[in-house]
């Protein structure tokens, strides 16, 4: 039985080195080889085949992840720091995300037209993100540090422009004034 454990725990480990190595290859490139995200993973066309048997189940593991993690990082932050800095390191992981799925553009659209409708995936992954925003405003609110009444869905809406900006560009530096401008509307009063 440890010998099975191990293999499990070796499987899991290659899925993860694989979802890691798409993702950051997908940001850069698209189209990015499957042999290519194995050699970066350290592991054989096979194992990814394996656990991946398509481009498509690939890229929408990547970007499932990414939605997971993003939403995860709203608790995490609200129990290291205080509201109003746990909102402020969310939106910038926000705008680290907006230029993940930015790469991952035309790849996502390429599953959307083959494996997932885009109306499906969008309602997958754009709940658990703005349930995200929803208790950083909620925790903000109470410290006084936002204005109250704040409706999660219209804030995500304001940082769509996030997603506009060129990942080639200096885009932390954009990203940053971008959500300062936002974040001066969304101060409390």
């Amino acid at each position: 039985m440890p010998e099975a454990k191990a293999r499990r725990a070796d499987a899991e480990e290659n899925r993860s080195a694989i979802i890691e190595a798409a993702a950051q290859a997908l940001a850069v490139d698209g189209e990015v080889s499957l042999n290519a995200i194995a050699k970066l993973a350290g592991v054989g066309n096979a194992t990814l085949y394996r656990h991946f048997p398509t481009r498509e189940a690939l890229i929408l593991e990547v970007y499932r992840r990414e939605v997971r993690v993003l939403a995860e990082t709203a608790d995490e932050l609200l129990q290291r720091h205080d509201p109003g800095q746990a909102l402020e390191r969310w939106v910038a992981r926000l705008a680290q995300y907006a230029m993940t799925k930015h790469g991952l553009a035309q790849a996502l659209r390429t599953v959307t037209a083959s494996e997932i409708s885009e109306d499906s995936l969008f309602a997958e992954t754009y709940q658990p993100i703005v349930a995200a925003l929803g208790r950083l405003l909620s925790a903000a609110e109470a410290a006084g540090v936002v204005r109250a009444g704040l409706n999660p869905d219209d804030v995500i809406l304001a940082f769509a422009g996030l997603w506009e900006i060129d990942p080639a560009s200096d885009w932390k530096t954009r990203a940053r004034a971008l959500y300062r401008l936002v974040f001066t509307g969304l101060e409390a009063r």
